[in-house]
């Protein structure tokens, strides 16, 4: 996916807008009557570094299907093998609490959960009432949850050293209809922001599909024709950051079958004069941390 994107855009495909000044700044996205699409996986990117500036990349993935919902955690730069995996349905393996020390790589972890209250909304990922901790190396690693403060409260010394931990990716698999709303916190000092990305066509009265994304009910790009702009990008101004705001829907139109369509959401520093497309996804020495929001829509026929 990634070298198929890059060679359909080129650095002067580049434009630039300000939700703030945009021609479609004052459109607010009217809510449609029709339900969001389902989210069915959500899966978490954090970039956790230790007092000994040792860094781990941990990846928390949600799931939930017609037989199954539950979660996995991965560790360092390989996603395909999960070192915990935990199903909350399985009548056999269901244990929603409880610890498991494992290693991985040079590393010792520990991971606490407790999911026997979490309660969910739409998507797979639980709202509230769950903890998820993870201590790599003696040190508070990753916490996830409303619960977790209390937990780590009960469970370690005041003394234990807690590592810096940055959200760099978010990941979402939805299916449904044309319609995505989701949530995301372009930084850290940021806060989280609405975003909804909506495609209408002829059964709103249009001659031809119009893609529309919204953040925080102000509408930052308006794709019409997109038929033929199935492809495209837009850079937008969000926090005070550059986010490059991309698309690809060519297999709604041309795969329909089996395709889906991938937005994908990137911030980058204002020096940067490429897409971040073109450059490597991770930059092990690069102390500046950039967030990635990307999101895999399935249309359902």
């Amino acid at each position: 996916m990634r070298d198929r994107m890059v060679s359909c855009f080129s650095e002067s495909a580049v434009s630039v807008s300000n939700p703030s000044c945009s021609s479609y700044a004052n459109t607010a996205c009217v809510n449609p009557s029709l339900a969001p699409s389902v989210r069915n996986s959500v899966a978490c990117v954090y970039r956790v570094t230790l007092s000994t500036q040792k860094k781990i990349l941990i990846t928390v993935t949600w799931c939930k299907n017609h037989s199954a919902q539950g979660l996995s955690i991965n560790f360092g730069d390989d996603p395909s093998t999960a070192a915990f995996r935990l199903n909350t349905n399985s009548r056999l393996f269901r244990k929603k609490k409880g610890s498991k020390l494992m290693e991985s790589g040079s590393s010792s972890i520990e991971v606490f959960w407790d999911l026997s209250n979490a309660k969910y909304d739409a998507g797979p990922e639980p709202v509230e009432g769950f903890h998820l901790l993870v201590m790599v190396d003696s040190e508070i690693g990753l916490i996830l949850g409303d619960m977790a403060e209390e937990t780590v409260a009960k469970k370690f010394k005041t003394t234990t050293s807690a590592a810096t931990v940055s959200l760099i990716s978010r990941r979402e698999h939805c299916s449904g209809n044309t319609l995505y709303s989701t949530k995301a916190q372009f930084c850290d000092a940021g806060i989280a922001h609405d975003i909804l990305i909506r495609c209408t066509g002829e059964a709103e009265g249009l001659r031809s599909p119009v893609l529309s994304v919204c953040i925080d009910k102000k509408t930052v790009i308006r794709v019409k024709r997109l038929q033929w702009n199935f492809r495209g990008n837009q850079t937008i101004f969000v926090d005070n950051l550059l986010v490059d705001l991309m698309w690809d829907v060519h297999d709604w139109f041309f795969n329909p079958a089996s395709g889906y369509a991938v937005f994908m959401f990137r911030t980058r520093s204002g020096l940067d004069s490429r897409l971040w497309l073109e450059e490597k996804l991770v930059q092990k020495d690069q102390e500046r941390v950039e967030f990635s929001l990307l999101i895999y829509a399935c249309k359902n026929q």
